[in-house]
């Protein structure tokens, strides 16, 4: 079944033409090194300790697999156990060092996110900055890795993709009836229809707008576009790269005659990808994501927009001091993030304040409500409203997050939920140290996100090669088990039990979000038209929103520029039910005890308590003293079930958003019928559509339809969990059966591997002792240390 296809763990690996393939080639030292240069040197230590340890754990386990390969190399049959250990090992080989973390900068136009993030890597300009207006106009990536030079890949949207934008953009501007001079006028300063004249433009050159789609398609870009759909852009020096990069993610202005060939391919990137050389500042391993606040109004740009913002595991709100305050804008960015946690891979969001020097002393002095001792520079008053903001952005926040989460979510154990930080200050320093500018304070959370994970990634990826090796030196021991290990007919019984508990206890986590759900579609229908009543008028009445209107319409209830906030009629009218739900939901895919609703403790209660039945069986078999004997198992138990917690968080992203999928298909046939709306009074017909439409179908049940799709996804995710769970178990216990089945042969002798395992297991205990002394010689060196002096008063 579908929910069983794509589970990423380390169940059997299927046997295929790549049986005898060889491992990857192992990183060369001197690369390796240069990985930490980002790290101060206690840190670089612990790195290199487990980096060490990971290596010398892929070449035992490269050793093992090339004896393997030779002592069946030239039989006509390989056994099935052989097969499923040769690819296991192979599978081990080549599994990455470590999934890059991605940390999304998350603001609107002019937050600072570029600013923030050529801080953070030291290049005062390397990606674009202004105070005028927007500037990154696309998604750009940038991380460090061991190349050479600086590098930028921009990625094109294909010929497919851009036709489908194409045809929506010439939809908008066809008109199709003679308007009179109050809707032209109107017609003319439509956000949906300058952004759309803008685009075609740009790309193919003034009166373009004026084109059909026909027209256009056999038209000639002015730019030359590689058929490869990718530039790459390479430089010896960051500024040499920030020169040639900038034309293609600067945002230009619209009136600007004679562009760049750069900058009329414009409207065709996608996203952008920038890695630096060996950086000190940023470790590989660490992915800095530029995001834009809105999405994009082409379908293949905004479903990129949401799932970079669902894979990043951090998430970064960026607010300049002087919009930190509130607003809409905020507001729906810090919504969104909220999100991120729910549907995506985030588990910390932070408000990081930018611009903190911008401070009016005078009119700061005036309005001053802290305090009794007396301010006497322009350095103590931006210290002390930055130390303000922090409090009281902290508790906002704070109580934002536990409206929508669980009470015991990390994220609100969290010391810094807020930054205080100042590019500028970094740069300059007049006012504020380098410390103050809470630059290194950033620079320092990155460190330790990717050291603990590094941490968690090497001892995982030991102790599963631990038990491999184990595996694989037990194979050549079968006969030596006793019978009562071998057919483990009770231990048979006691799985298929212990399953059956399992899918009684994932309907009682999912029996949870029963009640919520049906308080949320009472809610949503007691408040659909108000909802949409608000998100159909404007502030300037229709004037400007004709075109947007259509635009919404035609991507199907969906409407994101780089000027206006975003529009979703079907996430608007279906967040009632959300905002029931969002606490369970949460609950349901958290970490933790196995109380509660909480699922994914319950799946690491399933895998203890085999683990202890198989402790129980080798004590009473005899294995108390065959370490062994009583490990192998136990450790298939935990690497076959491992990749559980990944499946089933990237499946709470398809059912967290089946609710707005669900709305968005059954009112496709109304917004389809208004995008077909042209001619006088087109705005408010359009508007009539879209609500007799939304009547219509709530009448005939669309939110209890949401309903039934959201526990239906439910219901496929439980499948999914116990159909693989039974497989890989019945796979493993398979394997650990009679040599009558004929599953083993005598293997190449692999004790001298197995004992070289077993050493690097123990070393894991030793590195992790020896990172703690070190941080405590670190704590103790910093305490001693005098004080940075600080800029002079002004």
């Amino acid at each position: 079944m579908e929910e069983t296809e794509d589970f990423v763990g380390q169940g059997p690996h299927p046997v295929d033409d790549d049986l005898f393939k060889e491992p990857m080639k192992k990183r060369r030292r001197s690369d390796r090194d240069q990985r930490f240069r980002a790290f101060p040197s206690v840190e670089q230590s612990a790195l290199k300790e487990y980096e060490k340890l990971e290596s010398r754990t892929r070449r035992v386990l490269s050793n093992t697999y090339q004896k393997l390969i030779h002592s069946v190399f030239l039989d006509d049959s390989i056994p099935n156990g052989v097969k499923y250990l040769i690819n296991r090992l192979l599978a081990l080989i080549e599994k990455p060092s470590l999934d890059p973390i991605y940390i999304g900068l998350f603001g609107s136009t002019g937050a600072g996110k570029s600013s923030l993030i050529n801080a953070i890597i030291q290049q005062a300009m390397f990606l674009p900055v202004s105070g005028e207006s927007i500037c990154t106009s696309c998604i750009v990536q940038v991380s460090s890795g061991c190349c050479e030079q600086y590098e930028a890949k921009i990625h094109l949207l294909s010929d497919q993709e851009w036709k489908e934008e194409l045809k929506n953009l010439t939809t908008l501007l066809h008109r199709t009836e003679e308007l009179d001079r109050e809707e032209a006028d109107a017609w003319d300063r439509d956000d949906a229809v300058e952004e759309a004249i803008w685009k075609l433009q740009m790309l193919y050159g003034n009166g373009a707008e004026r084109k059909n789609y026909e027209e256009l398609l056999r038209a000639k870009p002015k730019g030359k576009i590689p058929t490869s759909r990718i530039i790459t852009l390479k430089a010896e020096e960051a500024e040499e790269l920030s020169v040639k990069l900038d034309p293609y993610i600067r945002t230009h202005r619209r009136d600007l005659d004679g562009e760049s060939a750069e900058t009329q391919i414009w409207p065709l990137i996608k996203h952008v990808e920038v890695t630096l050389p060996k950086s000190e500042m940023i470790p590989e391993g660490v992915v800095l994501v530029d995001i834009p606040g809105t999405g994009d109004f082409n379908s293949k740009r905004d479903e990129m927009w949401k799932k970079t913002i669902d894979k990043c595991s951090v998430i970064w709100l960026i607010s300049d001091i002087e919009r930190v305050s509130g607003g809409r804008a905020h507001e729906d960015l810090l919504n969104e993030s909220i999100k991120a946690c729910q549907r995506g891979f985030c588990r910390d969001v932070a408000l990081v304040v930018t611009k903190t020097d911008k401070l009016h002393l005078l009119e700061y002095l005036r309005e001053r409500k802290v305090g009794n001792q007396a301010i006497q520079s322009q350095r103590e008053a931006v210290l002390e409203r930055n130390e303000v903001i922090k409090l009281q952005r902290n508790r906002i926040l704070k109580e934002k997050l536990k409206r929508k989460l669980p009470a015991d979510s990390k994220v609100l154990e969290a010391s810094d939920l807020v930054y205080t930080v100042s590019a500028q200050e970094y740069w300059q320093q007049a006012l504020l140290t380098e410390e103050e500018t809470e630059i290194p304070k950033l620079r320092g959370y990155i460190r330790k996100r990717l050291l603990d994970k590094k941490r968690r990634m090497v001892t995982k990826y030991v102790t599963e090669a631990f038990g491999l090796l184990l595996l694989t030196d037990s194979f050549n021991c079968m006969e030596n088990l006793p019978n009562e290990f071998l057919h483990m007919s009770g231990l048979r019984r006691f799985v298929e039990e212990k399953i059956q508990l399992l899918e009684k206890v994932i309907d009682q986590c999912f029996a949870h979000i029963k009640q919520p759900l049906q308080e949320g579609v009472r809610n949503a229908k007691a408040s659909y038209r108000r909802i949409l009543g608000t998100c159909l008028v404007r502030s300037r009445g229709n004037q400007g929103f004709h075109q947007t209107l259509k635009a919404v319409c035609l991507k199907n209830g969906i409407y994101a520029s780089r000027t206006l906030a975003r529009i979703d009629l079907n996430e608007a009218i279906t967040q009632p039910i959300y905002d029931q739900i969002d606490p369970v939901f949460g609950g349901i895919f958290r970490a933790g005890k196995p109380t509660g609703s909480a699922l994914l403790p319950h799946v690491e209660a399933f895998k203890h308590s085999l683990q202890e039945k198989m402790m129980e069986i080798g004590i009473r078999s005899g294995w108390k003293y065959d370490s062994y004997k009583k490990s192998f198992l136990i450790q298939e138990i935990s690497a076959i079930l491992g990749g559980l917690e990944d499946y089933i968080l990237r499946k709470k992203r398809r059912i967290y958003e089946s609710l707005t999928t669900s709305v968005q298909s059954d009112l496709k046939p109304c917004y389809e019928e208004a995008a077909q709306i042209a001619g006088k009074k087109a705005c408010e017909r359009m508007k009539d559509v879209i609500r007799r439409g939304v009547d219509r179908q709530v009448a005939e049940g669309m939110f209890e339809r949401a309903q039934e799709r959201m526990q239906h996804q439910f219901q496929q995710l439980k499948n999914g969990i116990t159909e693989k769970v039974k497989g890989s178990i019945a796979t493993m216990l398979t394997l650990a059966s009679s040599q009558e089945d004929g599953l083993y042969k005598e293997l190449a002798d692999v004790k001298s591997e197995y004992k070289e395992m077993e050493k690097l297991h123990r070393g894991l205990k030793e590195v992790a002792e020896n990172a703690v002394l070190r941080r405590g010689m670190q704590d103790f060196l910093l305490k001693m240390s005098p004080s940075k002096v600080v800029p002079p008063k002004s």
